[in-house]
């Protein structure tokens, strides 16, 4: 698909279909993704059609997202938010499926999304780690939730860190610095004030639950830096617009 970003090591699975959208000029409010943020739902909706015709056999699964560490198991080859945001998932912000044909979905524009495949059990799953999630290691959460339910050996994940706000461009305050100060190279004091390192985080949160180092592939992707290509909420000053991370079991 044109304009769009993918993993080498999930691009190297036969077992699943992964993609992350980017902007596109020509559609309708930059191929915005997102029905929670008030544009013409008719035209989000012509967006969400054109890329349903990539993966025309997929069911696409909606979460509504809220900064929490709750995880949802998908049990049903259904269509889950994908028309309506009246219909998404409640409060929920990690996806996880051993269904094939249904593809989980994240949106962002500066939080951190991440794709996790076992390829061995045939599970996948997708995540939302703003700082609050990231904070509740909602990454570390997940894959210990893919091991009681599915049997998933760590070791065997692949993980996909996508595009998010990085270090150069996430400056916080000590409000927010404060929860990682006992994660290494978290975070880099600068003034007075900290700019935070979301996805290193994520990754010592994946590495801790048992992901090989070389099962992680980070996207080195920063929306603020890269804005022509992906929605910054941060350099945008408040965009409405969000990209779509996806995945699913072929």
């Amino acid at each position: 698909m044109k304009n769009s970003y993918t993993f080498q090591k999930l691009n190297q699975q036969t077992v699943c279909y992964h993609l992350i959208t980017q902007k596109d000029s020509i559609a309708p409010y930059n191929f915005s993704l997102a029905l929670h943020t008030k544009e013409e739902p008719s035209q989000i909706l012509q967006n969400r059609n054109s890329l349903k015709e990539k993966f025309p056999n997929m069911n696409f699964v909606v979460a509504n997202q809220t900064h929490s560490s709750n995880i949802y198991i998908v049990t049903k080859k259904e269509e889950i938010g994908w028309q309506k945001v009246e219909d998404a998932i409640e409060n929920c912000d990690a996806l996880i499926t051993n269904l094939s044909n249904v593809m989980l979905t994240i949106l962002t524009a500066d939080c951190v999304p991440i794709l996790l495949l076992d390829p061995k059990q045939k599970v996948v799953s997708a995540i939302h780690a703003g700082w609050k999630g990231t904070k509740e290691e909602i990454v570390f959460k997940t894959v210990k939730k893919m091991q009681e339910e599915f049997n998933s050996n760590p070791n065997d994940i692949i993980a996909g860190v996508a595009p998010s706000i990085g270090k150069c461009c996430y400056e916080v305050d000590w409000n927010v610095a404060q929860h990682f100060e006992n994660i290494e190279n978290a975070y880099k004091e600068v003034d007075k004030k900290y700019m935070l390192d979301l996805p290193h985080i994520n990754k010592t949160q994946l590495l801790k639950a048992g992901v090989k180092e070389e099962n992680i592939e980070l996207s080195n992707i920063c929306t603020a830096c890269n804005v022509e290509h992906y929605f910054s909420y941060r350099k945008e000053n408040g965009c409405s617009g969000r990209f779509m991370s996806m995945i699913g079991l072929s």
